[in-house]
């Protein structure tokens, strides 16, 4: 194995696993701070609040679990000495599609665990579900790294075939894509599930109004991320064969990672407002719903462009 092939697929697998850390461990020390607030605020809940603690800190943990299993994909799935420079690029998609998702998770994840940390302090005969609430929601969040480590997977199991350079740079592409394009609408979900958990906590009465809301919500939040999966697809069911034609696939997968960046976050918290508003005035939920939705749907005309651009770089 030639020195850089091998700086190249070692830093992949301690990238992935590093990285990732990185985000769940600054995740869970700041749910660990809000657990303290909680329960200095209300004593008497200490059992509800360390119950939700645990199981929000579980799904948290997520990304380092899909971190560590890909490294191990890779350590072990790979003959000795059998990687080459075009493998080891290739394999660099791998820390764009598990890294970028899983970093942003890991820290933001944290935040819809301290709101309803915070949220059974202050209603704590509504524990349960607020914590029945908090798992549905931040369940929802773990679509890019689900996403990301499924491209992952392809891009390991075909970077040994890898023969050419254009090729190595178009399984680069496909982690390019899926792990920009999650950055945005991870933030976004995870800042509308901190605000419907606080929503939640500020009116028990509006739960079932905001759990609908909530679910139709996260759904249109992370549309932009299908979006980039969809490029992802597409890249891996085409070939490169010349230098232009592998620009042009770097080029669609920038084009749509970060043509979700703006659409994710504003989507987010638009809808986040609206659950505040929801908890305020139950009655107006109806048309406060509508509303969010009609903005929503504008916002991801954006994606929308960014997706139309880079299918178009695709087919030029």
């Amino acid at each position: 194995m030639a020195p850089l092939a091998a700086l190249f697929h070692y830093g992949t697998v301690a990238l992935t696993v590093a990285i990732t850390a990185i985000g769940v461990g600054l995740g869970e020390g700041l749910a660990s701070i809000a657990i303290f607030r909680a329960i200095n605020i209300q004593p008497q809940a200490q059992a509800d609040i360390m119950r939700t603690a645990v199981l929000g800190m579980a799904l948290i943990e997520t990304a380092a679990i899909m971190g560590i299993t890909m490294a191990l994909v890779v350590l072990l799935g790979s003959p000795e000495g059998a990687v080459s420079l075009n493998t080891s690029v290739a394999e660099l998609g791998i820390v764009f599609a598990i890294c970028l998702s899983g970093f942003v998770l890991g820290v933001v994840s944290a935040l819809p665990v301290q709101q309803a940390c915070l949220s059974i302090a202050r209603q704590p005969f509504f524990g349960q579900k607020i914590t029945r609430f908090m798992l549905i929601a931040q369940s929802m969040i773990q679509t890019p790294i689900i996403f990301g480590f499924i491209v992952a997977m392809y891009i390991k199991d075909n970077a040994l075939g890898v023969t050419s350079m254009y090729e190595s740079i178009r399984l680069l592409a496909c982690g390019l894509s899926v792990g920009l394009g999650s950055i945005g609408p991870a933030i976004g979900l995870a800042h509308f599930a901190k605000t419907a958990c606080r929503s939640v906590g500020i009116n028990r009465d509006a739960y079932n109004k905001l759990l609908t809301f909530t679910l139709v919500s996260e759904a249109i939040i992370e549309t932009p991320i299908i979006f980039s999966m969809v490029i992802a697809l597409l890249l891996m069911n085409m070939e490169s064969t010349s230098l232009v034609v592998s620009i042009s696939m770097l080029s669609a997968a920038l084009s749509i990672g970060l043509g979700t960046l703006g659409a994710g976050i504003s989507s987010g918290r638009t809808a986040a407002q609206a659950a505040y508003q929801i908890a305020l005035n139950p009655a107006q939920s109806g048309l406060l719903s509508r509303v969010s939705m009609f903005a929503q749907g504008l916002m991801d005309t954006i994606a929308i462009y960014a997706l139309l651009v880079s299918i178009t770089l695709l087919f030029r």
